[in-house]
This record gives C-alpha cells, structure tokens and sequence, in this order.
C-alpha cells in the first residue's frame, strides 16, 4: 500500500503503531519536485537512517512511521531542521531541503504528522538552519521532546524510543 493510501485511510503502519489522524492529502503533494525529495533523501540520509526510514539495527531514531509526531509542537518542529545533519545539510538550496524533509515527514512519517500540518517551506528551513543543535545530548533532547509529544499530542509512548523494539 503506498504511503498516500495510508494517509488517505488512516490505517496503522507496518508495525502496527497507533498514528495521529490522517492528513488527507497525498503526501507528495507538499513538494515541489517529489523524485528530487526521495533522492536527496536517499543520498544524504539512508546510510544512516535506510531507505525506508527504519534504521534498526543501527541505534538511531527511526523515522518509518513515526516522525510525523515532531510535526505537532513548534519546538519538535524546529527540532527536525536543527539537527546537526539537516542544518548543515550539503543541499544549499532551502527550497530542496524543505522538499526533502517534507518527504521524510509525509512519506517516510506515514500519517504520523497531525491533521493540518503545514509542510516546510524554504523561508522556514533559511530561518531554523541557523540554529543547528550543537554541544547536546541530541538522543536526550529528542527523548523530552518526545516526552512532550506525549503528554501535549497524544502520541504513542512508544516514540521516546529511538526505534520500535528499542531495549531500555
């Protein structure tokens, strides 16, 4: 099933999670150039995070399904484009990174985001990517945002772990 077929059903994802109430709008919709997004992604991003977005067995956040969560408070938000690896990202060009991190959120994020979510523009990438994290646990920073996730939206406990099946 594709990811804009999730989000139009509001069904769980592949491991089953409990997601946020579907976004209906095809998740490619919110880039400019949706090819351009997934490769950039694919270049940039899968040697850490896969293809898919499911990092396991590699100890690092999984975003299959999940990081459509950072989507609904404005400081999870900035989060995302703050990371180190976003904001120093070698796409220069704001516009092709908001698209790729629009494909990380809407299609990789498989409905996860809230309903509403407006995708990242350029102007927002311009004006987070100034402010990268630096000189912090990102894994403990990630674990109170997400702790916020749950208490303020809702989302599944199962966020505060890195990936699904994370021994704590």
């Amino acid at each position: 099933m594709t990811a804009a077929a999730v989000l139009t059903l509001g069904i769980a994802g592949p491991k089953g999670g409990v997601h946020a109430a579907p976004a209906l709008i095809d998740p490619h919709s919110v880039m400019s150039d949706p090819e351009q997004a997934r490769a950039d992604y694919v270049e940039h991003c899968s040697g850490c995070h896969g293809q898919h977005g499911d990092t396991v067995p590699a100890h690092l956040p999984e975003l299959q399904g999940r990081v459509g969560w950072f989507m609904c408070t404005p400081e999870a938000r900035a989060y995302l484009l703050r990371l180190p690896n976003v904001a120093h990202s070698r796409i220069s060009d704001n516009a092709e990174l908001a698209d790729m991190m629009n494909y990380v959120v809407f299609v990789l994020g498989e409905g996860t985001a809230p309903v509403g979510t407006r995708p990242f523009t350029g102007e927002e990438v311009a004006r987070e990517r100034v402010h990268a994290l630096t000189n912090m646990n990102l894994t403990a920073e990630r674990l109170r945002l997400a702790n916020q996730l749950v208490r303020q939206c809702h989302a599944p406990a199962s966020i505060r772990a890195l990936y699904i099946g994370e021994k704590r």
